[in-house]
């Protein structure tokens, strides 16, 4: 080894007894399922796609299978046309579960985040494995469970576990391109959970893969239609309100504003982070209608010293991690607007008087 790969290697990632169940399990199984939460985001799809390619190398038959369909800005992720999702597929994917002699679960903590696959995955006979960067993982919904909160994202623990079994070397451009994908989504292109040295050597052995991050960049934050600008732009200016003295904000997005601006899955990922460039400001929520079930999806993320897991669990029937996390509320949208603003009010003293971290 010369002095820049000695440089460039990784310690590793999984206990001996994790790397001798998870080498175990893997052998012992032909057909693989890959799934991931429902309202799959860039780090759901990319860990379940780099996984997936890592597994055909060494010879499994793989299916991906989504509870919901991804974004329509991820649909240029290599390998992406094959994944099968549950509101299409519900009967194939049963079979598949059925005759799957392994169930990787990747990107969730708990089977709840299945939303309407979750009886079909639990109903398996076969073993599963979680791979995860969520606090509080179910742990005795599986058989093995490699959990990391202190981890950026899914795929920067997927692309560690892939380094440790000896798959690097065999890794195409586009099995990297797909992880960094999802480490660039899930920090906010490197704006958050981005502090450890490790998380950017990996990037820079996933570099070495000759991915061209400019252009990942350019279609995941710079493919916008009209009318996801025009969305926006109506959101932040017609149903955004501020609350605690400043340091919250909740706003709310209806079907009827999406049908107006030609909604496109994906088209309201990050906008919840907008509030939060107002100085001062510690909490955004946002209230969106579900386009193909009756509830409201509640997004929560917080900065500056207050943390909105807790708030997310306590009033919306969620969970995640501590500066982003979700939920979701029955219909109607007002009555959930109600609750964001109890909600607002129950954390009103720390929201105003925590002080922000220097």
């Amino acid at each position: 080894m010369n002095a820049e790969d000695e440089l460039l290697s990784l310690p590793d990632i999984l206990s001996p007894a994790e790397l001798l169940q998870m080498m175990s399990l893997l052998r012992e199984s032909r057909r693989i399922v890959i799934t991931a939460h429902h309202g799959p985001d860039g780090d759901a799809v990319g860990s379940a796609l780099a996984w997936g390619a890592y597994l055909k190398k060494i010879g499994k038959k793989v299916s991906i299978c989504l509870p919901s369909w991804y974004p329509d800005f991820l649909r240029w992720m290599p390998g992406s046309q094959d994944i099968i999702t549950y509101y299409d597929n519900a009967s194939a994917i049963r079979q598949l579960l059925a005759e799957a002699d392994l169930v990787c679960c990747l990107d969730l903590n708990n089977l709840s985040r299945l939303n309407q696959m979750e009886e079909a995955v639990a109903a398996t006979k076969a073993p599963r494995i979680l791979i995860d960067h969520h606090v509080e993982p179910q742990t005795e919904q599986f058989k093995l469970v490699v959990s990391r909160p202190d981890m950026s994202s899914t795929c920067e623990l997927v692309f560690r576990i892939i380094w440790q079994l000896g798959g690097y070397e065999h890794m195409s451009r586009s099995t990297a391109a797909c992880l960094y994908t999802g480490i660039m989504t899930d920090t906010g292109n490197f704006s958050y959970s981005s502090n450890d040295p490790l998380l950017f050597l990996s990037v820079s052995l996933i570099m070495r893969k000759n991915i061209d991050k400019e252009s990942i960049y350019k279609k995941i934050y710079h493919s916008w239609s009209q009318g996801k600008f025009t969305l926006w732009n109506d959101t932040l200016s017609q149903c955004l309100s501020f609350h605690a003295s400043g340091h919250a904000s909740v706003f709310t997005l209806t079907r009827e504003q999406m049908k107006a601006h030609k909604f496109l899955r994906g088209d309201a990922e990050g906008l919840v982070n907008e509030p939060l460039k107002v100085r001062g400001m510690k909490l955004s929520i946002s209230l969106r209608e579900d386009t193909e079930e009756n509830v409201v999806r509640v997004s929560l993320r917080s900065t500056a010293g207050f943390h909105c897991r807790e708030m997310a669990e306590r009033f919306f029937n969620g969970g995640g991690h501590e500066d982003a996390a979700g939920g979701k509320l029955p219909f109607p949208i007002e009555e959930a607007r109600n609750t964001a603003i109890k909600a607002i009010e129950a954390y009103e003293t720390q929201l105003i008087n925590k002080p922000s971290p220097s």
